[in-house]
């Protein structure tokens, strides 16, 4: 199979879809890869690394979207993209369709078959292709938080961790899952007050035999986040329906009693974010204020360390390409449950049942679709 790699063109997206070494093992598996010219630079991989692994440089994306049989990526294809998509191609990326009606209409039209890696399941119920920049985001939302609320970025003027002397700042995540917990590692680490709010009894649990009474959890109502959410310095929003647009926990109504200079990092801004007030950024641009409340709400947050990022995820992505690779895309999902979980558009029917149900279009099941 002909494999392309396309340079990301997303605002401040320096992460790449294959590594040297990914690329390396795909042509060990018998597969021509193509890479765009300079597509690695971000993480430090130069053309030379590329063909060293048996790459072959291409000059535009123009020539690697009109002759590859699976493209990959690291985010969802940008509209200049997914003109050059064709019926048949494989796109194998995050995709993040539900808050993204142009996407869908786009890709629906182009008849690729689009298989997401946010939605690809695990054995054990997770989502192992989102979890490491679940894990990234997670980390990163902490110290984004933190850099805000400095007086200089029109925060409060807190300290996360304080000082002898003077209270730490109140950290209040929204979400105990992999975001939520990543979040919770650097918070503490940094000192700060940290609170998890929590639907799940289980997970509570667990997050309390993970950290002790370093921190706090509370079962997640709509008022406990209003009355945790006043309380804070700093929100992290990091609750998650696989596939799904994130429910709206934060109401604009609600910014009105927050702390002004106080921060909103909404990790769950992909799926269009858990505020009602959130908008995408980009890290040119990454913050706003509404009600006096800073909003941090960027993209592509793990594209401010593409190194680590790009590795993180290629550690998880590449098995599955090369099953897509070495079996068709087709036998491959029909081989795989959790892989066939991935696919989220092809031959213009939508196949996961999140993005049917909350962009009205008629929902196709992937085993139909392949019977």
């Amino acid at each position: 199979m002909l494999i392309g790699v396309p340079k990301e063109i997303k605002n401040h997206e320096y992460r790449v879809g294959m590594t040297p070494t990914s690329v390396k093992e795909a042509v060990r598996h018998g597969h021509e890869v193509w890479v765009q010219a300079d597509a690695g630079s971000g993480i430090g991989a130069t053309d030379t690394d590329y063909t060293t692994a048996g790459a072959k440089i291409i000059a535009t994306a123009a020539e690697i979207f009109g002759k590859a049989d699976m493209i990959v990526k690291v985010k969802e294809p940008q509209a200049v993209e997914r003109k050059m998509l064709r019926p048949g191609q494989i796109l194998y990326t995050y995709l993040h369709l539900a808050p993204d009606p142009e996407q869908t209409k786009d890709l629906v039209a182009s008849g690729a078959v689009c298989i997401a890696y946010e939605t690809v399941t695990s054995p054990r119920g997770g989502l192992p292709l989102l979890a490491p920049m679940s894990q990234v985001a997670g980390r990163m939302s902490v110290q984004s938080g933190a850099h805000c609320l400095e007086k200089a970025q029109g925060g409060r003027g807190v300290l996360l961790g304080g000082v002898p002397g003077v209270a730490p700042a109140k950290v209040v995540i929204l979400g105990g899952g992999v975001v939520g917990t990543n979040a919770a590692v650097v918070a503490l680490g940094m000192g700060a007050d940290v609170t998890i709010l929590e639907k799940s009894t289980d997970r509570m649990e667990e997050l309390v035999a993970r950290f002790g009474t370093a921190i706090k959890t509370i079962y997640s109502t709509q008022g406990a986040v209003e009355d945790e959410c006043a309380a804070a310095d700093l929100v992290i929003g990091g609750v998650l329906i696989p596939g799904a647009a994130a429910p709206k926990l934060v109401t604009k109504a609600m910014l009105k009693d927050w702390k002004p200079g106080s921060v909103l990092v909404d990790v769950a801004i992909d799926q269009g974010g858990c505020a009602e007030t959130s908008k995408a950024t980009t890290h040119a641009e990454p913050t706003y204020v509404v009600d006096g409340v800073i909003h941090y709400c960027v993209a592509n947050m793990p594209g401010g360390v593409a190194r680590t990022s790009t590795y993180a995820l290629n550690n998880v992505t590449l098995p599955f390409a090369l099953a897509i690779a070495n079996k068709g895309w087709k036998k491959a999902l029909l081989d795989d449950a959790h892989l066939r979980n991935g696919l989220n558009v092809a031959d213009g029917k939508v196949t996961y049942k999140a993005v049917a149900d909350d962009l009205g279009y008629a929902y196709v099941p992937a085993e139909k679709l392949l019977a």
